[in-house]
């Protein structure tokens, strides 16, 4: 308390009792006991009420022993389960949570973990998936100020996620595994990994790639068989050694039938082999019946072409052929697509070719173009010539209704080369993309698209959209980001279906492990997304007739059901509006597939190294009461004792406003019965 605040609580006390005294003393003509009694109490309650407008601050210091946390992390996964580790994992963890001693020492903290981590007690081992690397990042940002050592109780197979091993370099806590699984090496077969393209062409073949390992000391011969319902498509002979213990085998399969096709691959388990359920996966290729044939027409040599065309045929589904624009006129009725690129007078025939058979295009106008021939020849909209070029970058419009363009930022994408001069449109149109220059939205597209006619067409105003491709690999290590937005531009362009208010974006089939998000999009009869409606899902599984509902969670632009917990099966579903009479129908097949039943043994190796990494010790599951002693005996954790010091003001004492109500309530009961009032 300061010198000051002290001067004026003396001030304060000299003034209450200045006017008590003023009040009964001075006034007063009886000079009774009563009157002492009364200007004390009137003293204490105009005192009390000074000290709350001077609001005094205490000091307080109190000395706090902080106990150091203990992190039990346990692997909830079904791994833990398919090895018949379950009752052992369970009774250490009753057995150290029951542990007096711990408990003294610790805060015991429990985790439960498979595809992300939970503060939970409950252990069911049904989680499908596996990610230690992201336990360890979740429990840093928690501990990080505090001694928190970790026992990690999991077989250390993780199934997907960043490699845990070197996670010490972050998490600097010491870390305590105890290995669940065998070390013993059992005799096994094993279809290591399996690569097959989501799409196949009727009347084609197409290609397997199936990767067989095996582990044994001796020499065997098994039979690698691919069977479709109850008949054998492909099958061969294998041969293992101790020494030749692996082997890539690569087939084809002929697609006869259009639609979703099940296949299940399978190495023939040998007699004494004690894991099978990794002997065999499922997998499943859709058959169509037709290509998207697409043609890129220009007169001259450009990145933006060879970009193009990679961007579309990511897809089997789609081919791009170049033309030039002499070429294209004879042949336009053998593609779906024709785009245009940067076309001047020569393009005429074609332009007009386009008109007279109604058909789709996508229209890229660059420096290069000649915009007298555009403006003459393209009624549906006019670029003012100015004879100035300008660096535009992408902003994008996430009010776009006619599809779902995703989650794609253009913010960090080089500028695009685009004609200076405004652009106006005689019919309606929906803008994908706006100009923006120095950080400033234009309200001028960059790419846009209409229908008239029942014919489809998109314009881009710029070149060197090449540079966006190379973009997005330089931020995502991969070009799927760009091809996908490209895909789905080109996908709505080469289709003559009809704009639909519901989209439901799903694939034919997902795999049981996996998560199963299907994503959906309603629109208002303006085709602007409407985030205000109730959609539901009904999900009929084929086999059973069981049907079950889900209903759809907003989510940004879109609205998304998680059919995660479906087990494999075929079903199909339909997806309804609340509100509207309009609804979307599908078919979709969950594969049989548990990665989690896929390994034998544990890692040992790696959980011992992080382990040694990390100050920590290593144990198994059969004799991991060891830690007990560890743990209690390791002087780095010891209770820390901390100073802490509080200011406390005067105004938080509850009692003083008692104290004032108790004191006035006596001074009117004094008053009330000396018949002063």
């Amino acid at each position: 308390m300061s010198s000051e605040t002290l001067l004026y609580i003396i001030f304060a006390g000299i003034l209450a009792l200045f006017i008590a005294l003023f009040q009964y003393k001075y006034k007063a003509k009886n000079k009774s006991r009563f009157i002492l009694i009364a200007t004390l109490l009137r003293f204490i309650t105009i005192f009390s009420i000074l000290l709350l407008f001077i609001n005094p601050k205490f000091k307080s210091q109190q000395i706090v022993t902080e106990k150091p946390n203990l992190i039990l992390a346990i692997d909830n996964s079904s791994s833990i389960k398919h090895l018949n580790y379950d009752n052992k994992v369970r009774s250490f963890v009753e057995f150290l949570k029951s542990n007096q001693s711990i408990k003294e020492k610790f805060n015991l903290e429990t985790y439960a973990f498979g595809s992300d981590i939970t503060l939970s007690d409950s252990i069911g081992f049904t989680e499908n998936q596996t990610n230690i690397n992201q336990v360890f990042n979740q429990l840093h940002q928690i501990y990080t100020e505090t001694i928190s050592p970790t026992v990690i109780i999991t077989d250390g197979n993780q199934t997907y996620g960043s490699d845990y091993e070197f996670i010490t370099k972050e998490f600097e806590q010491p870390i305590y595994p105890i290995i669940v699984g065998d070390t013993i090496r059992y005799t096994d077969l094993k279809i290591t990994q399996l690569n097959v393209n989501k799409y196949a062409y009727l009347k084609n073949s197409f290609p397997v790639e199936t990767i067989l390992t095996y582990n044994g000391n001796k020499s065997i011969d098994t039979r690698f068989v691919v069977t479709s319902g109850t008949k054998t498509v492909y099958s061969e002979t294998v041969r293992f050694t101790k020494e030749n213990n692996s082997k890539v085998i690569n087939f084809t399969i002929p697609s006869t039938r259009v639609g979703v096709n099940s296949y299940k691959a399978q190495v023939v388990p040998l007699k004494n082999e004690k894991n099978i359920v990794n002997n065999s996966k499922n997998f499943a290729v859709e058959v169509i019946d037709q290509k998207t044939n697409i043609a890129i027409v220009s007169d001259f040599s450009h990145p933006d072409l060879g970009a193009l065309k990679k961007s579309i045929e990511s897809n089997e589904q789609r081919t791009v052929k170049f033309l030039r624009s002499n070429e294209i006129t004879n042949q336009i009725n053998d593609f779906q697509l024709i785009v245009v690129y940067q076309p001047n007078n020569r393009f005429k025939n074609l332009v007009d070719k386009l008109k007279s058979e109604n058909k789709n295009s996508f229209i890229i106008v660059g420096p290069k173009a000649d915009l007298n021939f555009v403006n003459n020849n393209y009624e549906n909209f006019n670029h003012e010539v100015t004879y100035q070029v300008e660096d535009y970058q992408a902003n994008l419009n996430v009010n776009y209704a006619p599809f779902y363009i995703g989650d794609m930022s253009f913010e960090d994408f080089p500028p695009l080369k685009s004609n200076y001069g405004s652009i106006s449109f005689s019919l309606p149109t929906q803008t994908i993309l706006f100009k923006s220059l120095n950080s400033i939205k234009l309200e001028e597209p960059l790419l846009s698209t209409y229908e008239t006619g029942g014919r489809r067409e998109a314009i881009l105003f710029g070149e060197n959209i090449w540079q966006w491709r190379a973009q997005s690999f330089i931020n995502n290590q991969s070009f799927n980001e760009f091809d996908n937005f490209i895909g789905k531009l080109v996908q709505y362009l080469a289709s003559k279906k009809r704009r639909s208010r519901l989209d439901v974006d799903y694939e034919s089939f997902y795999n049981s492990s996996s998560s199963i998000i299907i994503k959906g999009q309603f629109f208002d009869k303006n085709y602007v997304f409407d985030a205000r409606q109730n959609l539901k899902m009904v999900v009929t599984d084929l086999n059973s007739n069981e049907k079950k509902t889900f209903p759809f969670i907003l989510k940004n632009s879109n609205y998304q059901v998680d059919l995660s917990s479906l087990p494999a099966s075929n079903y199909s579903f339909a997806v309804s509006v609340a509100s509207e009479n309009i609804s979307k129908v599908g078919n979709f097949e969950i594969l049989e597939y548990n990665v989690e039943q896929q390994f034998m043994n544990a890692n040992v190796t790696k959980l011992q190294h992080l382990a040694t990494n990390s100050s920590g010790t290593s144990h198994f599951i059969n004799n991991a009461e060891r830690i007990i002693d560890e743990l209690l005996n390791d002087n780095r954790f010891i209770p820390i004792q901390k100073s802490v010091k509080k200011t406390i003001p005067l105004i938080d004492w509850k009692y003083l406003l008692a104290i004032i109500a108790i004191s006035l309530g006596l001074e009117w009961f004094l008053r009330k019965y000396n018949g002063l009032i």
